[in-house]
């Protein structure tokens, strides 16, 4: 479902023309796609991307924001790239997002998700039946918004996939100190002004900045320039 979601939103939406960024959104997927097949190899965890499909486009939109599908697929928009404002800064959010789909948050928050829209004794019939709502789902899933009742389960996996892109990124050759520093400018982006942490999906940017440098020195082992 989620290689269908991607090809329909890819189909819908103006792709950039900028081809030095679009090459830089692939060049960094890839190097990351490689770092994670490492890791899991090493973990004897290789099962955890079967089927995966990776691919990776820029979307031509204001929108401050990137996702990962389910099975790999992966979409940053342009909005994000000043924030980014290179390589290391795409590394930094590529590795989230991918850690997100590696760690199937994806899934499990939409089943959180469709349990809490239809209860568990009408749910396999109504997933059968509503095409339409399990897309809206899935991309609620991916970080399209998502209901009160769940931003505590959504925050741990933000967290984790904080600690997970920093590993990954550091495997692929990226500084993983470059992290804090991103969050530092998405925090002065949005001016310091967030919603409180108990009606975030997101951890705040100053909790997510001070996880991060305690994850550092854990990172650090796996980065070689």
């Amino acid at each position: 479902m989620s290689f269908k979601q991607y090809t329909e939103v890819i189909g819908t939406s103006q792709l950039s023309s900028d081809k030095k960024q679009t090459e830089m959104i692939k060049r960094v997927g890839t190097k990351i796609q490689k770092s994670v097949e490492t890791f899991l190899q090493q973990q004897n965890a290789l099962d955890k991307i079967k089927g995966f499909q990776w691919e990776y486009n820029l979307i031509e939109s204001k929108e401050v924001n990137a996702w990962c599908m389910p099975g790999g697929k992966v979409a940053f928009y342009t909005g994000i790239m000043p924030i980014c404002k290179d390589e290391l800064g795409v590394a930094v959010v590529m590795g989230h997002e991918v850690a997100h789909a590696v760690a199937h948050h994806g899934s499990e928050r939409m089943s959180q998700q469709l349990l809490a829209n239809y209860g568990i004794q009408l749910l396999s019939n109504k997933v059968g039946t509503d095409p339409s709502q399990k897309q809206a789902i899935l991309m609620q899933a991916v970080g399209i918004g998502t209901e009160l009742g769940i931003k505590s389960f959504s925050r741990s996996h933000e967290s984790e996939a904080d600690r997970m892109g920093l590993i990954f990124m550091a495997m692929a050759g990226y500084d993983p100190r470059e992290a804090p520093r991103f969050w530092q400018r998405m925090a002065k982006a949005s001016g310091n002004s967030q919603t409180p942490v108990f009606l975030s999906t997101h951890p705040s940017n100053a909790a997510r900045i001070k996880d991060l440098n305690a994850l550092m020195p854990q990172a650090l082992q796996y980065y070689k320039k």
